[in-house]
This record gives C-alpha cells, sequence and structure tokens, in this order.
C-alpha cells in the first residue's frame, strides 16, 4: 500500500499552508495498492521529533473500505462526512483537540512529521476523540496493510 499527497514528495518540506504558520489546514492524501477484504481505515500523523515525546498532531480513524483520498482542509469536527471519526490530537500524553493541526515546532533543526495509515479488517466504533493509544490498541489484530509517508518542517 502507498499513501501519497500532492502538497508535497516524500522527505520534502511540508508547504507553509498546512502549518500553523500558515492556514493550517490539512494537505490533500490519497491512497493505492489496498489490500481485499478492507473494512476501514485509521490515520495518525504524529511528530516523533517534538522535545516532551511524539506529539500527536491528527488522528481519523473509522474511514470507510472504500475512500481512497482526503481532499484537502477537512473540518475539525468529530465526525466527517462518509463516516469518518476524529480523535484527540495536540499534545503527547494530555490532548486537547479534535481534527488537524499542523507542524508546529519550536526553532532549530527541522521536524520529521509521519502520516502513517493503517488498511484494518474491521471497524473500530470508538467514539469520537478517542486518544491515539486507544487507537492503537484497538487495531491490534486488525492490520491488513501499512504506509507511511514522512514530510519536513522546521523554523
Amino acid at each position: 500500500m502507498e499513501i501519497r499527497s500532492s502538497a508535497f514528495d516524500p522527505g520534502s518540506e511540508i508547504p507553509l499552508r498546512h502549518t500553523c504558520d500558515g492556514e493550517d489546514l490539512s494537505p490533500q492524501l490519497s491512497w493505492s495498492g489496498v489490500p481485499e477484504g478492507v473494512e476501514s481505515f485509521v490515520l495518525i500523523m504524529d511528530d516523533p521529533d517534538a522535545p516532551p515525546g511524539t506529539w500527536v498532531h491528527w488522528l481519523l480513524y473509522d474511514l470507510p473500505g472504500d475512500v481512497r483520498e482526503l481532499r484537502e482542509g477537512l473540518a475539525k469536527s468529530e465526525s466527517l462526512d462518509g463516516g469518518g471519526i476524529q480523535g484527540m490530537c495536540w499534545g503527547v500524553d494530555s490532548f486537547s483537540r479534535v481534527g488537524y493541526y499542523g507542524p508546529c515546532p519550536p526553532p532549530g533543526s527541522p521536524h520529521r512529521y509521519s502520516f502513517r495509515l493503517y488498511a484494518l479488517d474491521a471497524k473500530l466504533r470508538l467514539p469520537p476523540k478517542a486518544t491515539k493509544k486507544q487507537v492503537v490498541e484497538a487495531i491490534k489484530g486488525h492490520v491488513l496493510a501499512e504506509a507511511e509517508l514522512v514530510g519536513l518542517f522546521g523554523r
């Protein structure tokens, strides 16, 4: 399975419009090479280079198995048109926001931002505002394939 974005190439800089210094819009994402039997997708975007630990920027789950693209600028709401659900983000252990909140690192070296997509053989059926820990626990034993897109951003 492969995940890509029309906004940036793998390993390249994430455009300003998708960061806290710009419009903070979620980037367009699409995927291909999906295996048979997919019931739903999970998308986790995080920053493994954040000083306090891996910082969660976006958590999206129960995307229907027939979806192959997310448009730019998804709403920062608990539920999305088409059935996707957004979890809690914007932190390491304590979370305060729902929806996409883009790169916003402290000054210094660029950080890596991982967009990891999981193809599952089931729906998670977690309520909105689940945490990354809850989602990661719920996907155990259900992952058919995964893909990752990494972008960079520094200030």
